[in-house]
């Protein structure tokens, strides 16, 4: 009796370990596929876009602001007003702010209307300025010597129904620093029939884009244009409408310049799939 009871105590004992054995496994397993799905996301694909700041306070601006130096604007709203209050996306307007070579523009909002947002005369630093509603254009890039260099770090823009930034002038536009953008028409384009028309060369690196858009960069190939696109994080497309990089020839006499393609090319339009992830 006694064996029999040890024979059967060990039987049920071996059964509790191979059920343990069993649920360790499907632990591991599990894990396993945690962390699988984990690592298999891309990286530096951001699931959700920052949230933008709330205003400070408001100002109403019925005449551009002229900035040398750095203006500080401690997240507060300007606005225009009177001559500047028309909400119009007319070409010609002036804007909120304008900017000497070598200005610095940081922590402000450009809220609504917007006028023709910010002008740079040369080069220019924007630093965490976003435009709740984009007028004529959120800023513009007129700087006329060819190593005039303009950075766009962080901030965002949102509603604009033709494009966000216009580079007219010569140099290098940056725009960086997971800048956001969203409900657009073309987040920057090289002046396409501008009278004076120069070589330009665009970098986005590290920007958040949520559809609705039509592109990312315009630019004018036989001006000797070139756009690099990093980790450009596109957020509500997953039918891939948004262009990343347009090719035009452009003109200095004003009338439409003609779209010539699109994608990566390895000389005008400088990216690999690897760089832009849909969310």
């Amino acid at each position: 009796m006694r064996e029999r009871a040890a024979q059967h105590t060990l039987r049920r004992r071996r059964g509790r370990r191979s059920t343990a054995t069993a649920l360790t496994a499907a632990l591991v397993m599990t894990g396993a596929a945690v962390a699988t799905t984990l690592t298999a996301q891309p990286a530096g694909a951001a699931a959700t876009v920052a949230s933008w700041p709330s205003a400070s306070g408001s100002q109403a601006v019925s005449s551009t602001i002229a900035v040398s130096g750095t203006y500080d604007g401690s997240l507060k709203r300007y606005y225009g007003s009177g001559d500047l209050g028309d909400g119009g996306q007319d070409e010609g307007q002036d804007p909120i702010f304008k900017l000497k070579d070598g200005a610095t523009l940081k922590n402000v909002i450009i809220g609504t209307p917007g006028a023709d947002g910010i002008h740079c005369s040369g080069s220019c630093t924007l630093q965490n300025v976003w435009w709740e509603d984009v007028g004529e254009d959120a800023a513009s890039f007129k700087g006329t010597s060819s190593s005039a260099t303009y950075k766009v770090t962080g901030g965002g823009a949102k509603k604009a129904s033709d494009k966000v930034f216009q580079f007219n002038g010569a140099g290098t536009l940056t725009i960086t620093g997971d800048f956001q953008v969203s409900d657009f028409g073309k987040l920057v384009r090289s002046c396409g029939n501008c009278s004076t028309q120069y070589k330009r060369t665009i970098v986005v690196n590290g920007v958040d884009v949520t559809a609705p858009g039509t592109s990312l960069v315009g630019i004018n190939t036989n001006y000797g244009d070139t756009a690099t696109l990093r980790s450009v994080r596109i957020h509500g497309d997953s039918s891939k409408k948004i262009k990343p990089c347009v090719r035009y020839t452009g003109n200095d006499d004003g009338d439409e310049p003609t779209e010539t393609g699109s994608g990566p090319d390895g000389t005008y339009c400088k990216y690999a799939a690897s760089d832009i992830t849909y969310n």
